[in-house]
């Protein structure tokens, strides 16, 4: 069963090498991510963590962003988790949603898959919100949700419900984000 899944990721132009199998209750969030705190480990190690190592609590499903994204609060920052296609997606929130138009806004995203990672953000009507920074790749972090982290700033300009998309070589994904 194993040799059929990785000839299907193979067929689709993905290796198994950068896909983290893991569930949505996976360990949350620390209550002060760092910017960066030296080499991340592997994502896709197949090593589990020593019996003596114990998850922070994971954060509470409090609501919905919009458009049926997940938002989740706790000890830390706000998260999303995003809807992924050969990927696992998740957003923290340095701000409160909805976010203030107009403002720049800090995102940090954990993504499995493989190669860079590409945003943009959108409302239906078309209209870009810009992109301040990054994507910015970072070495680490207390945050522990499976994949690479990247950080970025996006100034939202206008009212509405934002699809946020992100891509990557193997693995694409996206979240709703309301904005007032």
């Amino acid at each position: 069963m194993r040799w059929m899944m990785a000839a299907v990721l193979l067929v689709a132009g993905c290796t198994t090498s950068g896909q983290a199998a893991a569930p949505a209750q996976s360990p949350g969030v620390s209550t002060a991510p760092s910017a960066s705190s030296g080499p991340s480990a592997s994502m896709g190690s197949s090593v589990s963590p020593a019996p003596s190592v114990r998850p922070s609590p994971g954060p509470t499903a409090t609501g919905v962003a919009c458009n049926g994204t997940p938002l989740l609060t706790g000890a830390g920052f706000p998260e999303v988790r995003g809807t992924a296609t050969d990927a696992e997606l998740w957003g923290l929130l340095f701000m409160d949603v909805p976010f203030p138009r107009g403002r720049e806004v800090k995102i940090v995203w954990r993504m499995t898959g493989e190669g860079p990672l590409k945003i943009k953000a959108t409302l239906p009507d078309g209209t870009s919100a810009r992109l301040a920074w990054g994507p910015e790749e970072h070495g680490g972090s207390t945050w522990r949700r499976p994949g690479d982290e990247w950080g970025t700033g996006l100034v939202f300009p206008k009212r509405g419900c934002w699809k946020v998309e992100l891509t990557r070589t193997c693995g694409s994904g996206h979240v709703w984000l309301p904005v007032r």
